[in-house]
């Protein structure tokens, strides 16, 4: 059974302690913040991007292509199960929880033959391990993947000087990646997997719903002009998103969801 992380809880917490002024500041994973967020709060600041790719680690050092025919390979993300089923549907994809150094003691004791993590994670943490990759083109990121920010009450002196550490380009992508995320909605449950990347002055947007087996899958790949009215161009993505199909694999998801 997939199970609703507890991220969405301990982010809640921290609001509380924000809203009552026991703390200034908190930083997180924009990955976890949801879609809807207390009014006086704010995100004063998103960090440059880390990397936003996946990687595949095995015990062996192969390489996704060179695993073996029903391969056990582990992952907690919905996104990247049905990609992985997508790409390989011979795989056998296993629930895998825990930290980072359990999801990679789980792997080297035996119980996956390889497992899937974010780049960003790996490298924040220093570790020099031998993975795979995976590309973004077939495995399209989450949305806000690899990006951390900092979040604070609005008209406050945290939130003034926290701002002069935003990046722009980073904050821009974010944000074109959480208004197609907050339009197709389903939150963690849906498949869904949005990526955006600026450059000289547009963004190139591949978003993508996919079905929970990786079988059926509805995609854009869009270039937004920046300046005023990109985020209506990016709701405009979520909203043909759902239109061509994606409603539909998102309620699929909900209901298979809510029958477990």
């Amino acid at each position: 059974m997939h199970q609703l992380s507890g991220v969405g809880v301990f982010v809640a917490e921290i609001d509380e302690h924000m809203l009552s002024g026991k703390i200034d500041l908190a930083v997180h994973s924009m990955k976890d913040l949801p879609t809807k967020r207390p009014g006086e709060l704010t995100v004063s600041a998103i960090l440059k991007r880390d990397s936003s790719a996946d990687v595949l680690v095995s015990r062996d050092g192969l390489s996704l292509d060179e695993l073996k025919d029903g391969a056990v390979v582990g992952t907690s993300s919905m996104r990247r199960t049905a990609q992985l089923r997508r790409s390989r549907p011979d795989l056998q994809v296993s629930s895998l929880r825990g930290n980072l150094q359990t999801r990679l003691r789980k792997l080297n004791q035996g119980d996956y033959d390889a497992i899937v993590l974010a780049e960003a994670g790996l490298q924040r943490m220093g570790l020099k391990l031998d993975y795979e990759r995976l590309d973004e083109e077939s495995f399209v990121p989450s949305a806000n993947q690899g990006t951390i920010v900092v979040v604070s009450k609005i008209g406050t002196k945290a939130e003034m000087h926290s701002k002069s550490i935003d990046d722009v380009p980073t904050r821009t992508e974010t944000m074109i990646e959480r208004k197609i995320l907050e339009t197709v909605g389903g939150g963690c449950i849906v498949p869904i997997a949005i990526h955006a990347d600026v450059i000289d002055g547009a963004a190139r947007v591949l978003a993508e719903v996919l079905s929970m087996d990786g079988k059926r899958f509805v995609r854009l790949d869009e270039k937004i002009t920046l300046g005023n009215g990109y985020l209506d161009q990016a709701e405009d993505m979520g909203r043909r998103l759902m239109d061509m199909g994606g409603r539909e694999l998102v309620l699929e998801a909900v209901k298979a969801f809510g029958a477990r």
